[in-house]
C-alpha cells in the first residue's frame, strides 16, 4: 500500500475507499491532487469537521496537493446527508462571511501555500449555472432510483427530503467534475457520510469524461459511550476562541475517557504512532499524563503553543493542588457595588457561566455539585458578599470538572 494511505490506515482514518488498490498504485505513480469540500453554514468550524483535514496535512507532508474546496453554492441548499431536517437557509452574505472565517482557521492549521495546498470556492461555478443546461447536460447521468439507494436520501425520505436538498448530489457530483477539469482532481475525501455523494461524483467523471476517479471516506468519530465527539455542556467543540475558549478546548481533551485517549491521539495530533502506543499503555496516574499530553497537543496545533501552555496552567492551577498560574483560569468579572446587598448563588453561578439557569443552578447545589472557594455550598439561599472574596476573588466549581473565578472590578 502506498506509504501516505498506510500512515492514515495505521492512525485509524480509513473507513471506505472505491478501489484502495487501484488508488494505491495512482499515488504510487506520483503526486495526486485532492479535494474536500465543506459547507460554511455556521459562523465557524468545530472539532467534528476537522477529521478530513487532519488527514489532508498527513496527505500533503507525503507529497500530494490538496484543495480545500469552500461550499458558497452549495451552501445555499444545504446538505441533507447526516441531517434529520432541512438545514436553515441563510442569506448569501452570511455565507461569503462564514467562508471566510473558515478559511481563516483552516489557514492556521494548514497553511495554505497557494501551489500545492490552497481554496476554491464551488460558487464559482454554481451561482450562475443555467439550470435548463445543467438538467440537460448533467441531471440526465443520474438515476433517482440510483440516488434513493444512498443511505443519507432514504434516512430523509422517512422525515421529508425537499426539492432543493434532493439537487444536492447533483450539484457535488458537479464540484468533482469541475474540479477535475480545473485542477485534474483524481480524489475525493470526507466523512463517511459523504460516502453517496462522493461515488456519485465518480460517476459522473466516468461519464462525462471516461477517466477514474476514486473516493476515500472516513470514520464519523463518537467516543467510547457512543455520543458524538466534540459535543460538550455547551454545544460544539469550536475553533474559534471566543464561542469555545482555548481553555475550555482544552479540558475537553484532557477529560476524555480513558478508551478514547489511544484513538484520538492518532486522529487529532501528530505525534510519532510509537509515542501514541507508549502514552495510552499508562493506567491511573500515567493514562491522566496522557490526557494532560493530548489536550496540549490538540490546543497547540488548533490555538498555537502558547494559548496549549496559559490552558495546561490554568488547568494545573485549578486541579492541581495549587500549582500552575491561577490567573488563567477562566473568570468573569462583577461590580464591586453589587456585593453590598450579597448575591445570591444561584445568579452567582449563572453568571458564571457554570449554569445555564437558575433551575440549573439549583440542582446543581441540591446534588452537592457547587462548592465556592473548595466549600460545597448547602443550600440554594446562600448568599456571597465581599467578605467572601479571597485576594478579590471567588472559585467556583461545578462538579469535578467545570471552574471560574469570580473578580471584582
Amino acid at each position: 500500500m502506498n506509504k501516505a494511505l498506510e500512515i492514515l490506515k495505521e492512525r485509524g482514518f480509513i473507513q471506505q475507499c472505491t478501489d484502495l488498490e487501484g488508488l494505491s498504485k495512482l499515488m504510487d505513480e506520483g503526486p495526486i491532487t485532492l479535494y474536500e469540500g465543506c459547507d460554511p453554514t455556521g459562523p465557524s468550524l468545530h472539532i467534528g469537521h476537522m477529521v478530513p483535514y487532519f488527514a489532508i496535512r498527513h496527505l500533503h507532508e507525503a507529497g500530494n496537493n490538496a484543495i480545500v474546496l469552500m461550499g458558497g453554492g452549495t451552501a445555499r441548499i444545504g446538505d441533507p446527508s447526516g441531517k434529520t431536517t432541512m438545514r436553515q437557509i441563510i442569506s448569501y452574505e452570511e455565507i461569503d462571511a462564514n467562508a471566510a472565517r473558515f478559511l481563516k482557521q483552516l489557514d492556521k492549521f494548514l497553511a495554505f501555500d497557494g501551489k500545492t495546498l490552497y481554496s476554491a470556492n464551488n460558487k464559482d461555478w454554481l451561482a450562475n449555472l443555467n439550470y435548463i443546461d445543467f438538467l440537460r447536460d448533467i441531471g440526465r447521468h443520474f438515476s433517482v432510483n440510483r440516488m434513493l439507494s444512498f443511505e443519507a436520501y432514504k434516512m430523509r425520505m422517512e422525515t421529508g427530503l425537499s426539492f432543493i436538498e434532493f439537487n444536492y448530489q447533483l450539484l457535488q457530483s458537479y464540484d468533482f467534475l469541475q474540479l477535475y477539469k480545473r485542477h485534474g482532481v483524481r480524489l475525493q475525501i470526507g466523512g463517511d457520510d459523504q460516502w453517496g455523494n462522493i461515488v456519485a461524483g465518480i460517476e459522473l467523471i466516468r461519464r462525462v469524461e471516461g477517466a477514474e476517479c476514486f473516493g476515500l471516506t472516513f470514520p464519523l468519530v463518537t467516543t467510547s459511550d457512543g455520543k458524538k465527539m466534540g459535543k460538550t455542556e455547551k454545544g460544539a467543540l469550536f475553533l474559534d476562541p471566543a464561542m469555545t475558549s482555548p481553555y475550555d478546548f482544552f479540558q475537553y481533551w484532557r477529560n476524555v475517557a480513558d478508551a478514547d485517549v489511544e484513538r484520538f491521539l492518532l486522529m487529532f495530533t501528530f505525534l510519532p504512532v510509537e509515542e501514541r502506543k507508549r502514552l495510552a499503555q499508562g493506567k491511573d496516574a500515567e493514562i491522566n499524563k496522557a490526557k494532560e499530553k493530548l489536550a496540549w497537543e490538540v490546543t497547540a496545533v488548533i490555538h498555537g503553543a502558547a494559548e496549549a501552555d496559559k490552558a495546561l496552567q490554568a488547568a494545573r492551577a485549578a486541579f492541581g493542588g495549587g500549582a500552575g498560574d491561577i490567573g488563567e483560569v477562566p473568570s468573569v468579572a462583577i461590580a464591586a457595588s453589587r456585593l453590598d446587598a450579597g448575591i445570591g448563588v444561584l445568579d452567582l453561578f449563572v453568571e458564571a457561566g457554570l449554569a445555564s439557569s437558575k433551575s440549573e443552578a439549583r440542582r446543581l447545589v441540591q446534588q452537592g455539585g457547587a462548592s465556592v472557594n473548595g466549600v460545597k455550598v448547602e443550600g440554594e439561599a446562600a448568599v456571597f458578599a465581599t467578605k467572601d472574596f479571597s485576594d478579590g476573588a471567588l472559585f467556583l466549581r461545578a462538579g469535578k470538572k467545570r471552574v471560574c473565578r469570580v473578580i471584582l472590578e
